[in-house]
């Protein structure tokens, strides 16, 4: 069986789609490559700032250590088994009566003042009339507050 086929096109020059498209565009621009994508950035993984205490934060925070390990001590500077009293946790963390140990000394009787009342003339008076947990939280905040104020 054979079949014929009458298609009906017309051949077609094969340039003719070429010159179509030219017409359609007729100065094509030149494609210029897009910019290359910048190398990624490496990812450095910083370590969070350090802090590092101030003057009056370190002899706070090294005079309550001290009153934690030796001891907490009322209505004397030095306890003969080694205890302390605030102030005399403060002058063993100090070293000496310098900046620090007056800015620390200040800064725990302001403290003071604030949990327990204005009246408090001295360190001495105001550890003698208060327990450990009062006068340890007056210490905490008082190293708090150094700290905020990076001091």
């Amino acid at each position: 069986m054979t079949t014929q086929t009458a298609s009906g096109f017309t051949a077609v020059d094969s340039d003719l789609y070429t010159q179509a498209f030219r017409l359609l565009d007729p100065a094509p621009e030149p494609s210029t490559p897009a910019p290359a994508a910048p190398a990624p950035a490496a990812f450095v993984l910083a370590a969070p700032p350090v802090h590092r205490p101030g003057a009056v934060e370190k002899t706070l925070t090294d005079a309550l250590d001290f009153l934690d390990t030796h001891g907490w001590a009322k209505h004397r500077l030095i306890h003969p088994e080694g205890a302390r009293c605030s102030i005399g946790a403060l002058r063993a963390a100090a070293g000496a009566r310098n900046d620090a140990y007056r800015d620390a000394g200040n800064l725990l009787l302001d403290e003071a003042r604030k949990q327990h009342g204005k009246g408090w003339e001295s360190i001495p008076a105001w550890n003698d009339s208060h327990t450990g947990p009062q006068v340890r939280g007056v210490w905490e905040a008082a190293i708090q507050r150094a700290h905020h104020l990076n001091i």
